[in-house]
């Protein structure tokens, strides 16, 4: 019986290192689907417009926000409504026994969450550099260098209540999936060069396109109208109404670019 017993366990161990194996495979698929391309680069240091460095908004609930966050079990994890709670007293001495009281702080994106984060590597166009060497006997050389200073803006995508907190917690699921710099706006300044040469044969024409990456987030957000109540001098959160809303977003990768070059013996 006793070796049976060890048997079974001993199936059992195996069974379960093996789930874990294949957990661990799943979680490498996952970050190799965003391995940066050799086609993407930074431009960071070579970018003529310096961009702003997006903080995420990551907050430390004080020891009153963590009470009320924990006191619900509806997750809260926007930033700007956790801000408020940071920044709130209440005296425990005035929690008299019978005595209650409602406060409505209005109705909140509560949480995001992520249903999927893709990156398209080129989201959108910004540069085109060009040579005609149809005429030549030697191969030219073609680098980057911006022609215009162009703006990238993302964006959700429909309009949504409280958008910008909505924005806030989108971009720190996509920047924690991808590993990433995204900002909602990232601008590449007019003259930012590259030393990345491509040969354009002769009898050829050469293009050399530049596009600004961008991650594509999907997910829900999930809104509730929330109460500060006090009962018998218990303090706690009432979340009521509780809707939750689909979106996604397109969030631009801040001071990258992927490059695309062509050659061909027409123009296009």
């Amino acid at each position: 019986m006793k070796r049976k017993i060890v048997a079974l366990m001993a199936v059992f161990l195996m069974m379960t290192s093996s789930l874990y194996v294949f957990a661990d495979d799943d979680k490498e698929e996952k970050k190799k689907d965003f391995i940066v391309p050799d086609s993407v680069v930074k431009i960071g240091k070579e970018n003529t417009y310096t961009n702003p460095t997006q903080d995420l908004p990551y907050l430390q609930p004080s020891e009153l926000a963590d009470e009320l966050i924990q006191s619900t079990d509806i997750r809260i994890e926007n930033p700007d409504l956790i801000k408020i709670l940071n920044e709130s007293t209440m005296n425990s001495s005035k929690l008299a026994i019978g005595f209650r009281a409602s406060i409505y702080l209005g109705e909140w994106p509560l949480s995001y969450q992520s249903e999927g984060t893709e990156v398209n590597w080129e989201y959108q166009k910004v540069n085109t550099n060009y040579i005609d060497n149809r005429g030549g006997k030697d191969s030219k050389k073609l680098s980057y260098i911006q022609e215009q200073q162009k703006k990238v803006n993302g964006g959700l995508s429909a309009k949504i209540p409280n958008s910008d907190a909505v924005k806030k917690m989108m971009m720190i699921k996509a920047t924690e999936h991808t590993n990433l710099p995204l900002s909602f706006e990232t601008v590449i300044g007019q003259g930012t060069r590259k030393n990345n040469e491509y040969n354009v044969a002769a009898k050829q024409v050469g293009y050399l396109n530049s596009f600004v990456p961008a991650a594509n987030e999907k997910g829900k957000v999930t809104y509730g109208e929330v109460y500060l109540t006090v009962k018998g001098g218990k303090r706690k959160l009432e979340i009521k109404n509780v809707t939750q809303q689909g979106i996604g977003a397109w969030i631009p990768v801040q001071d990258h670019l992927s490059f695309s070059f062509i050659a061909a013996k027409q123009p296009k």
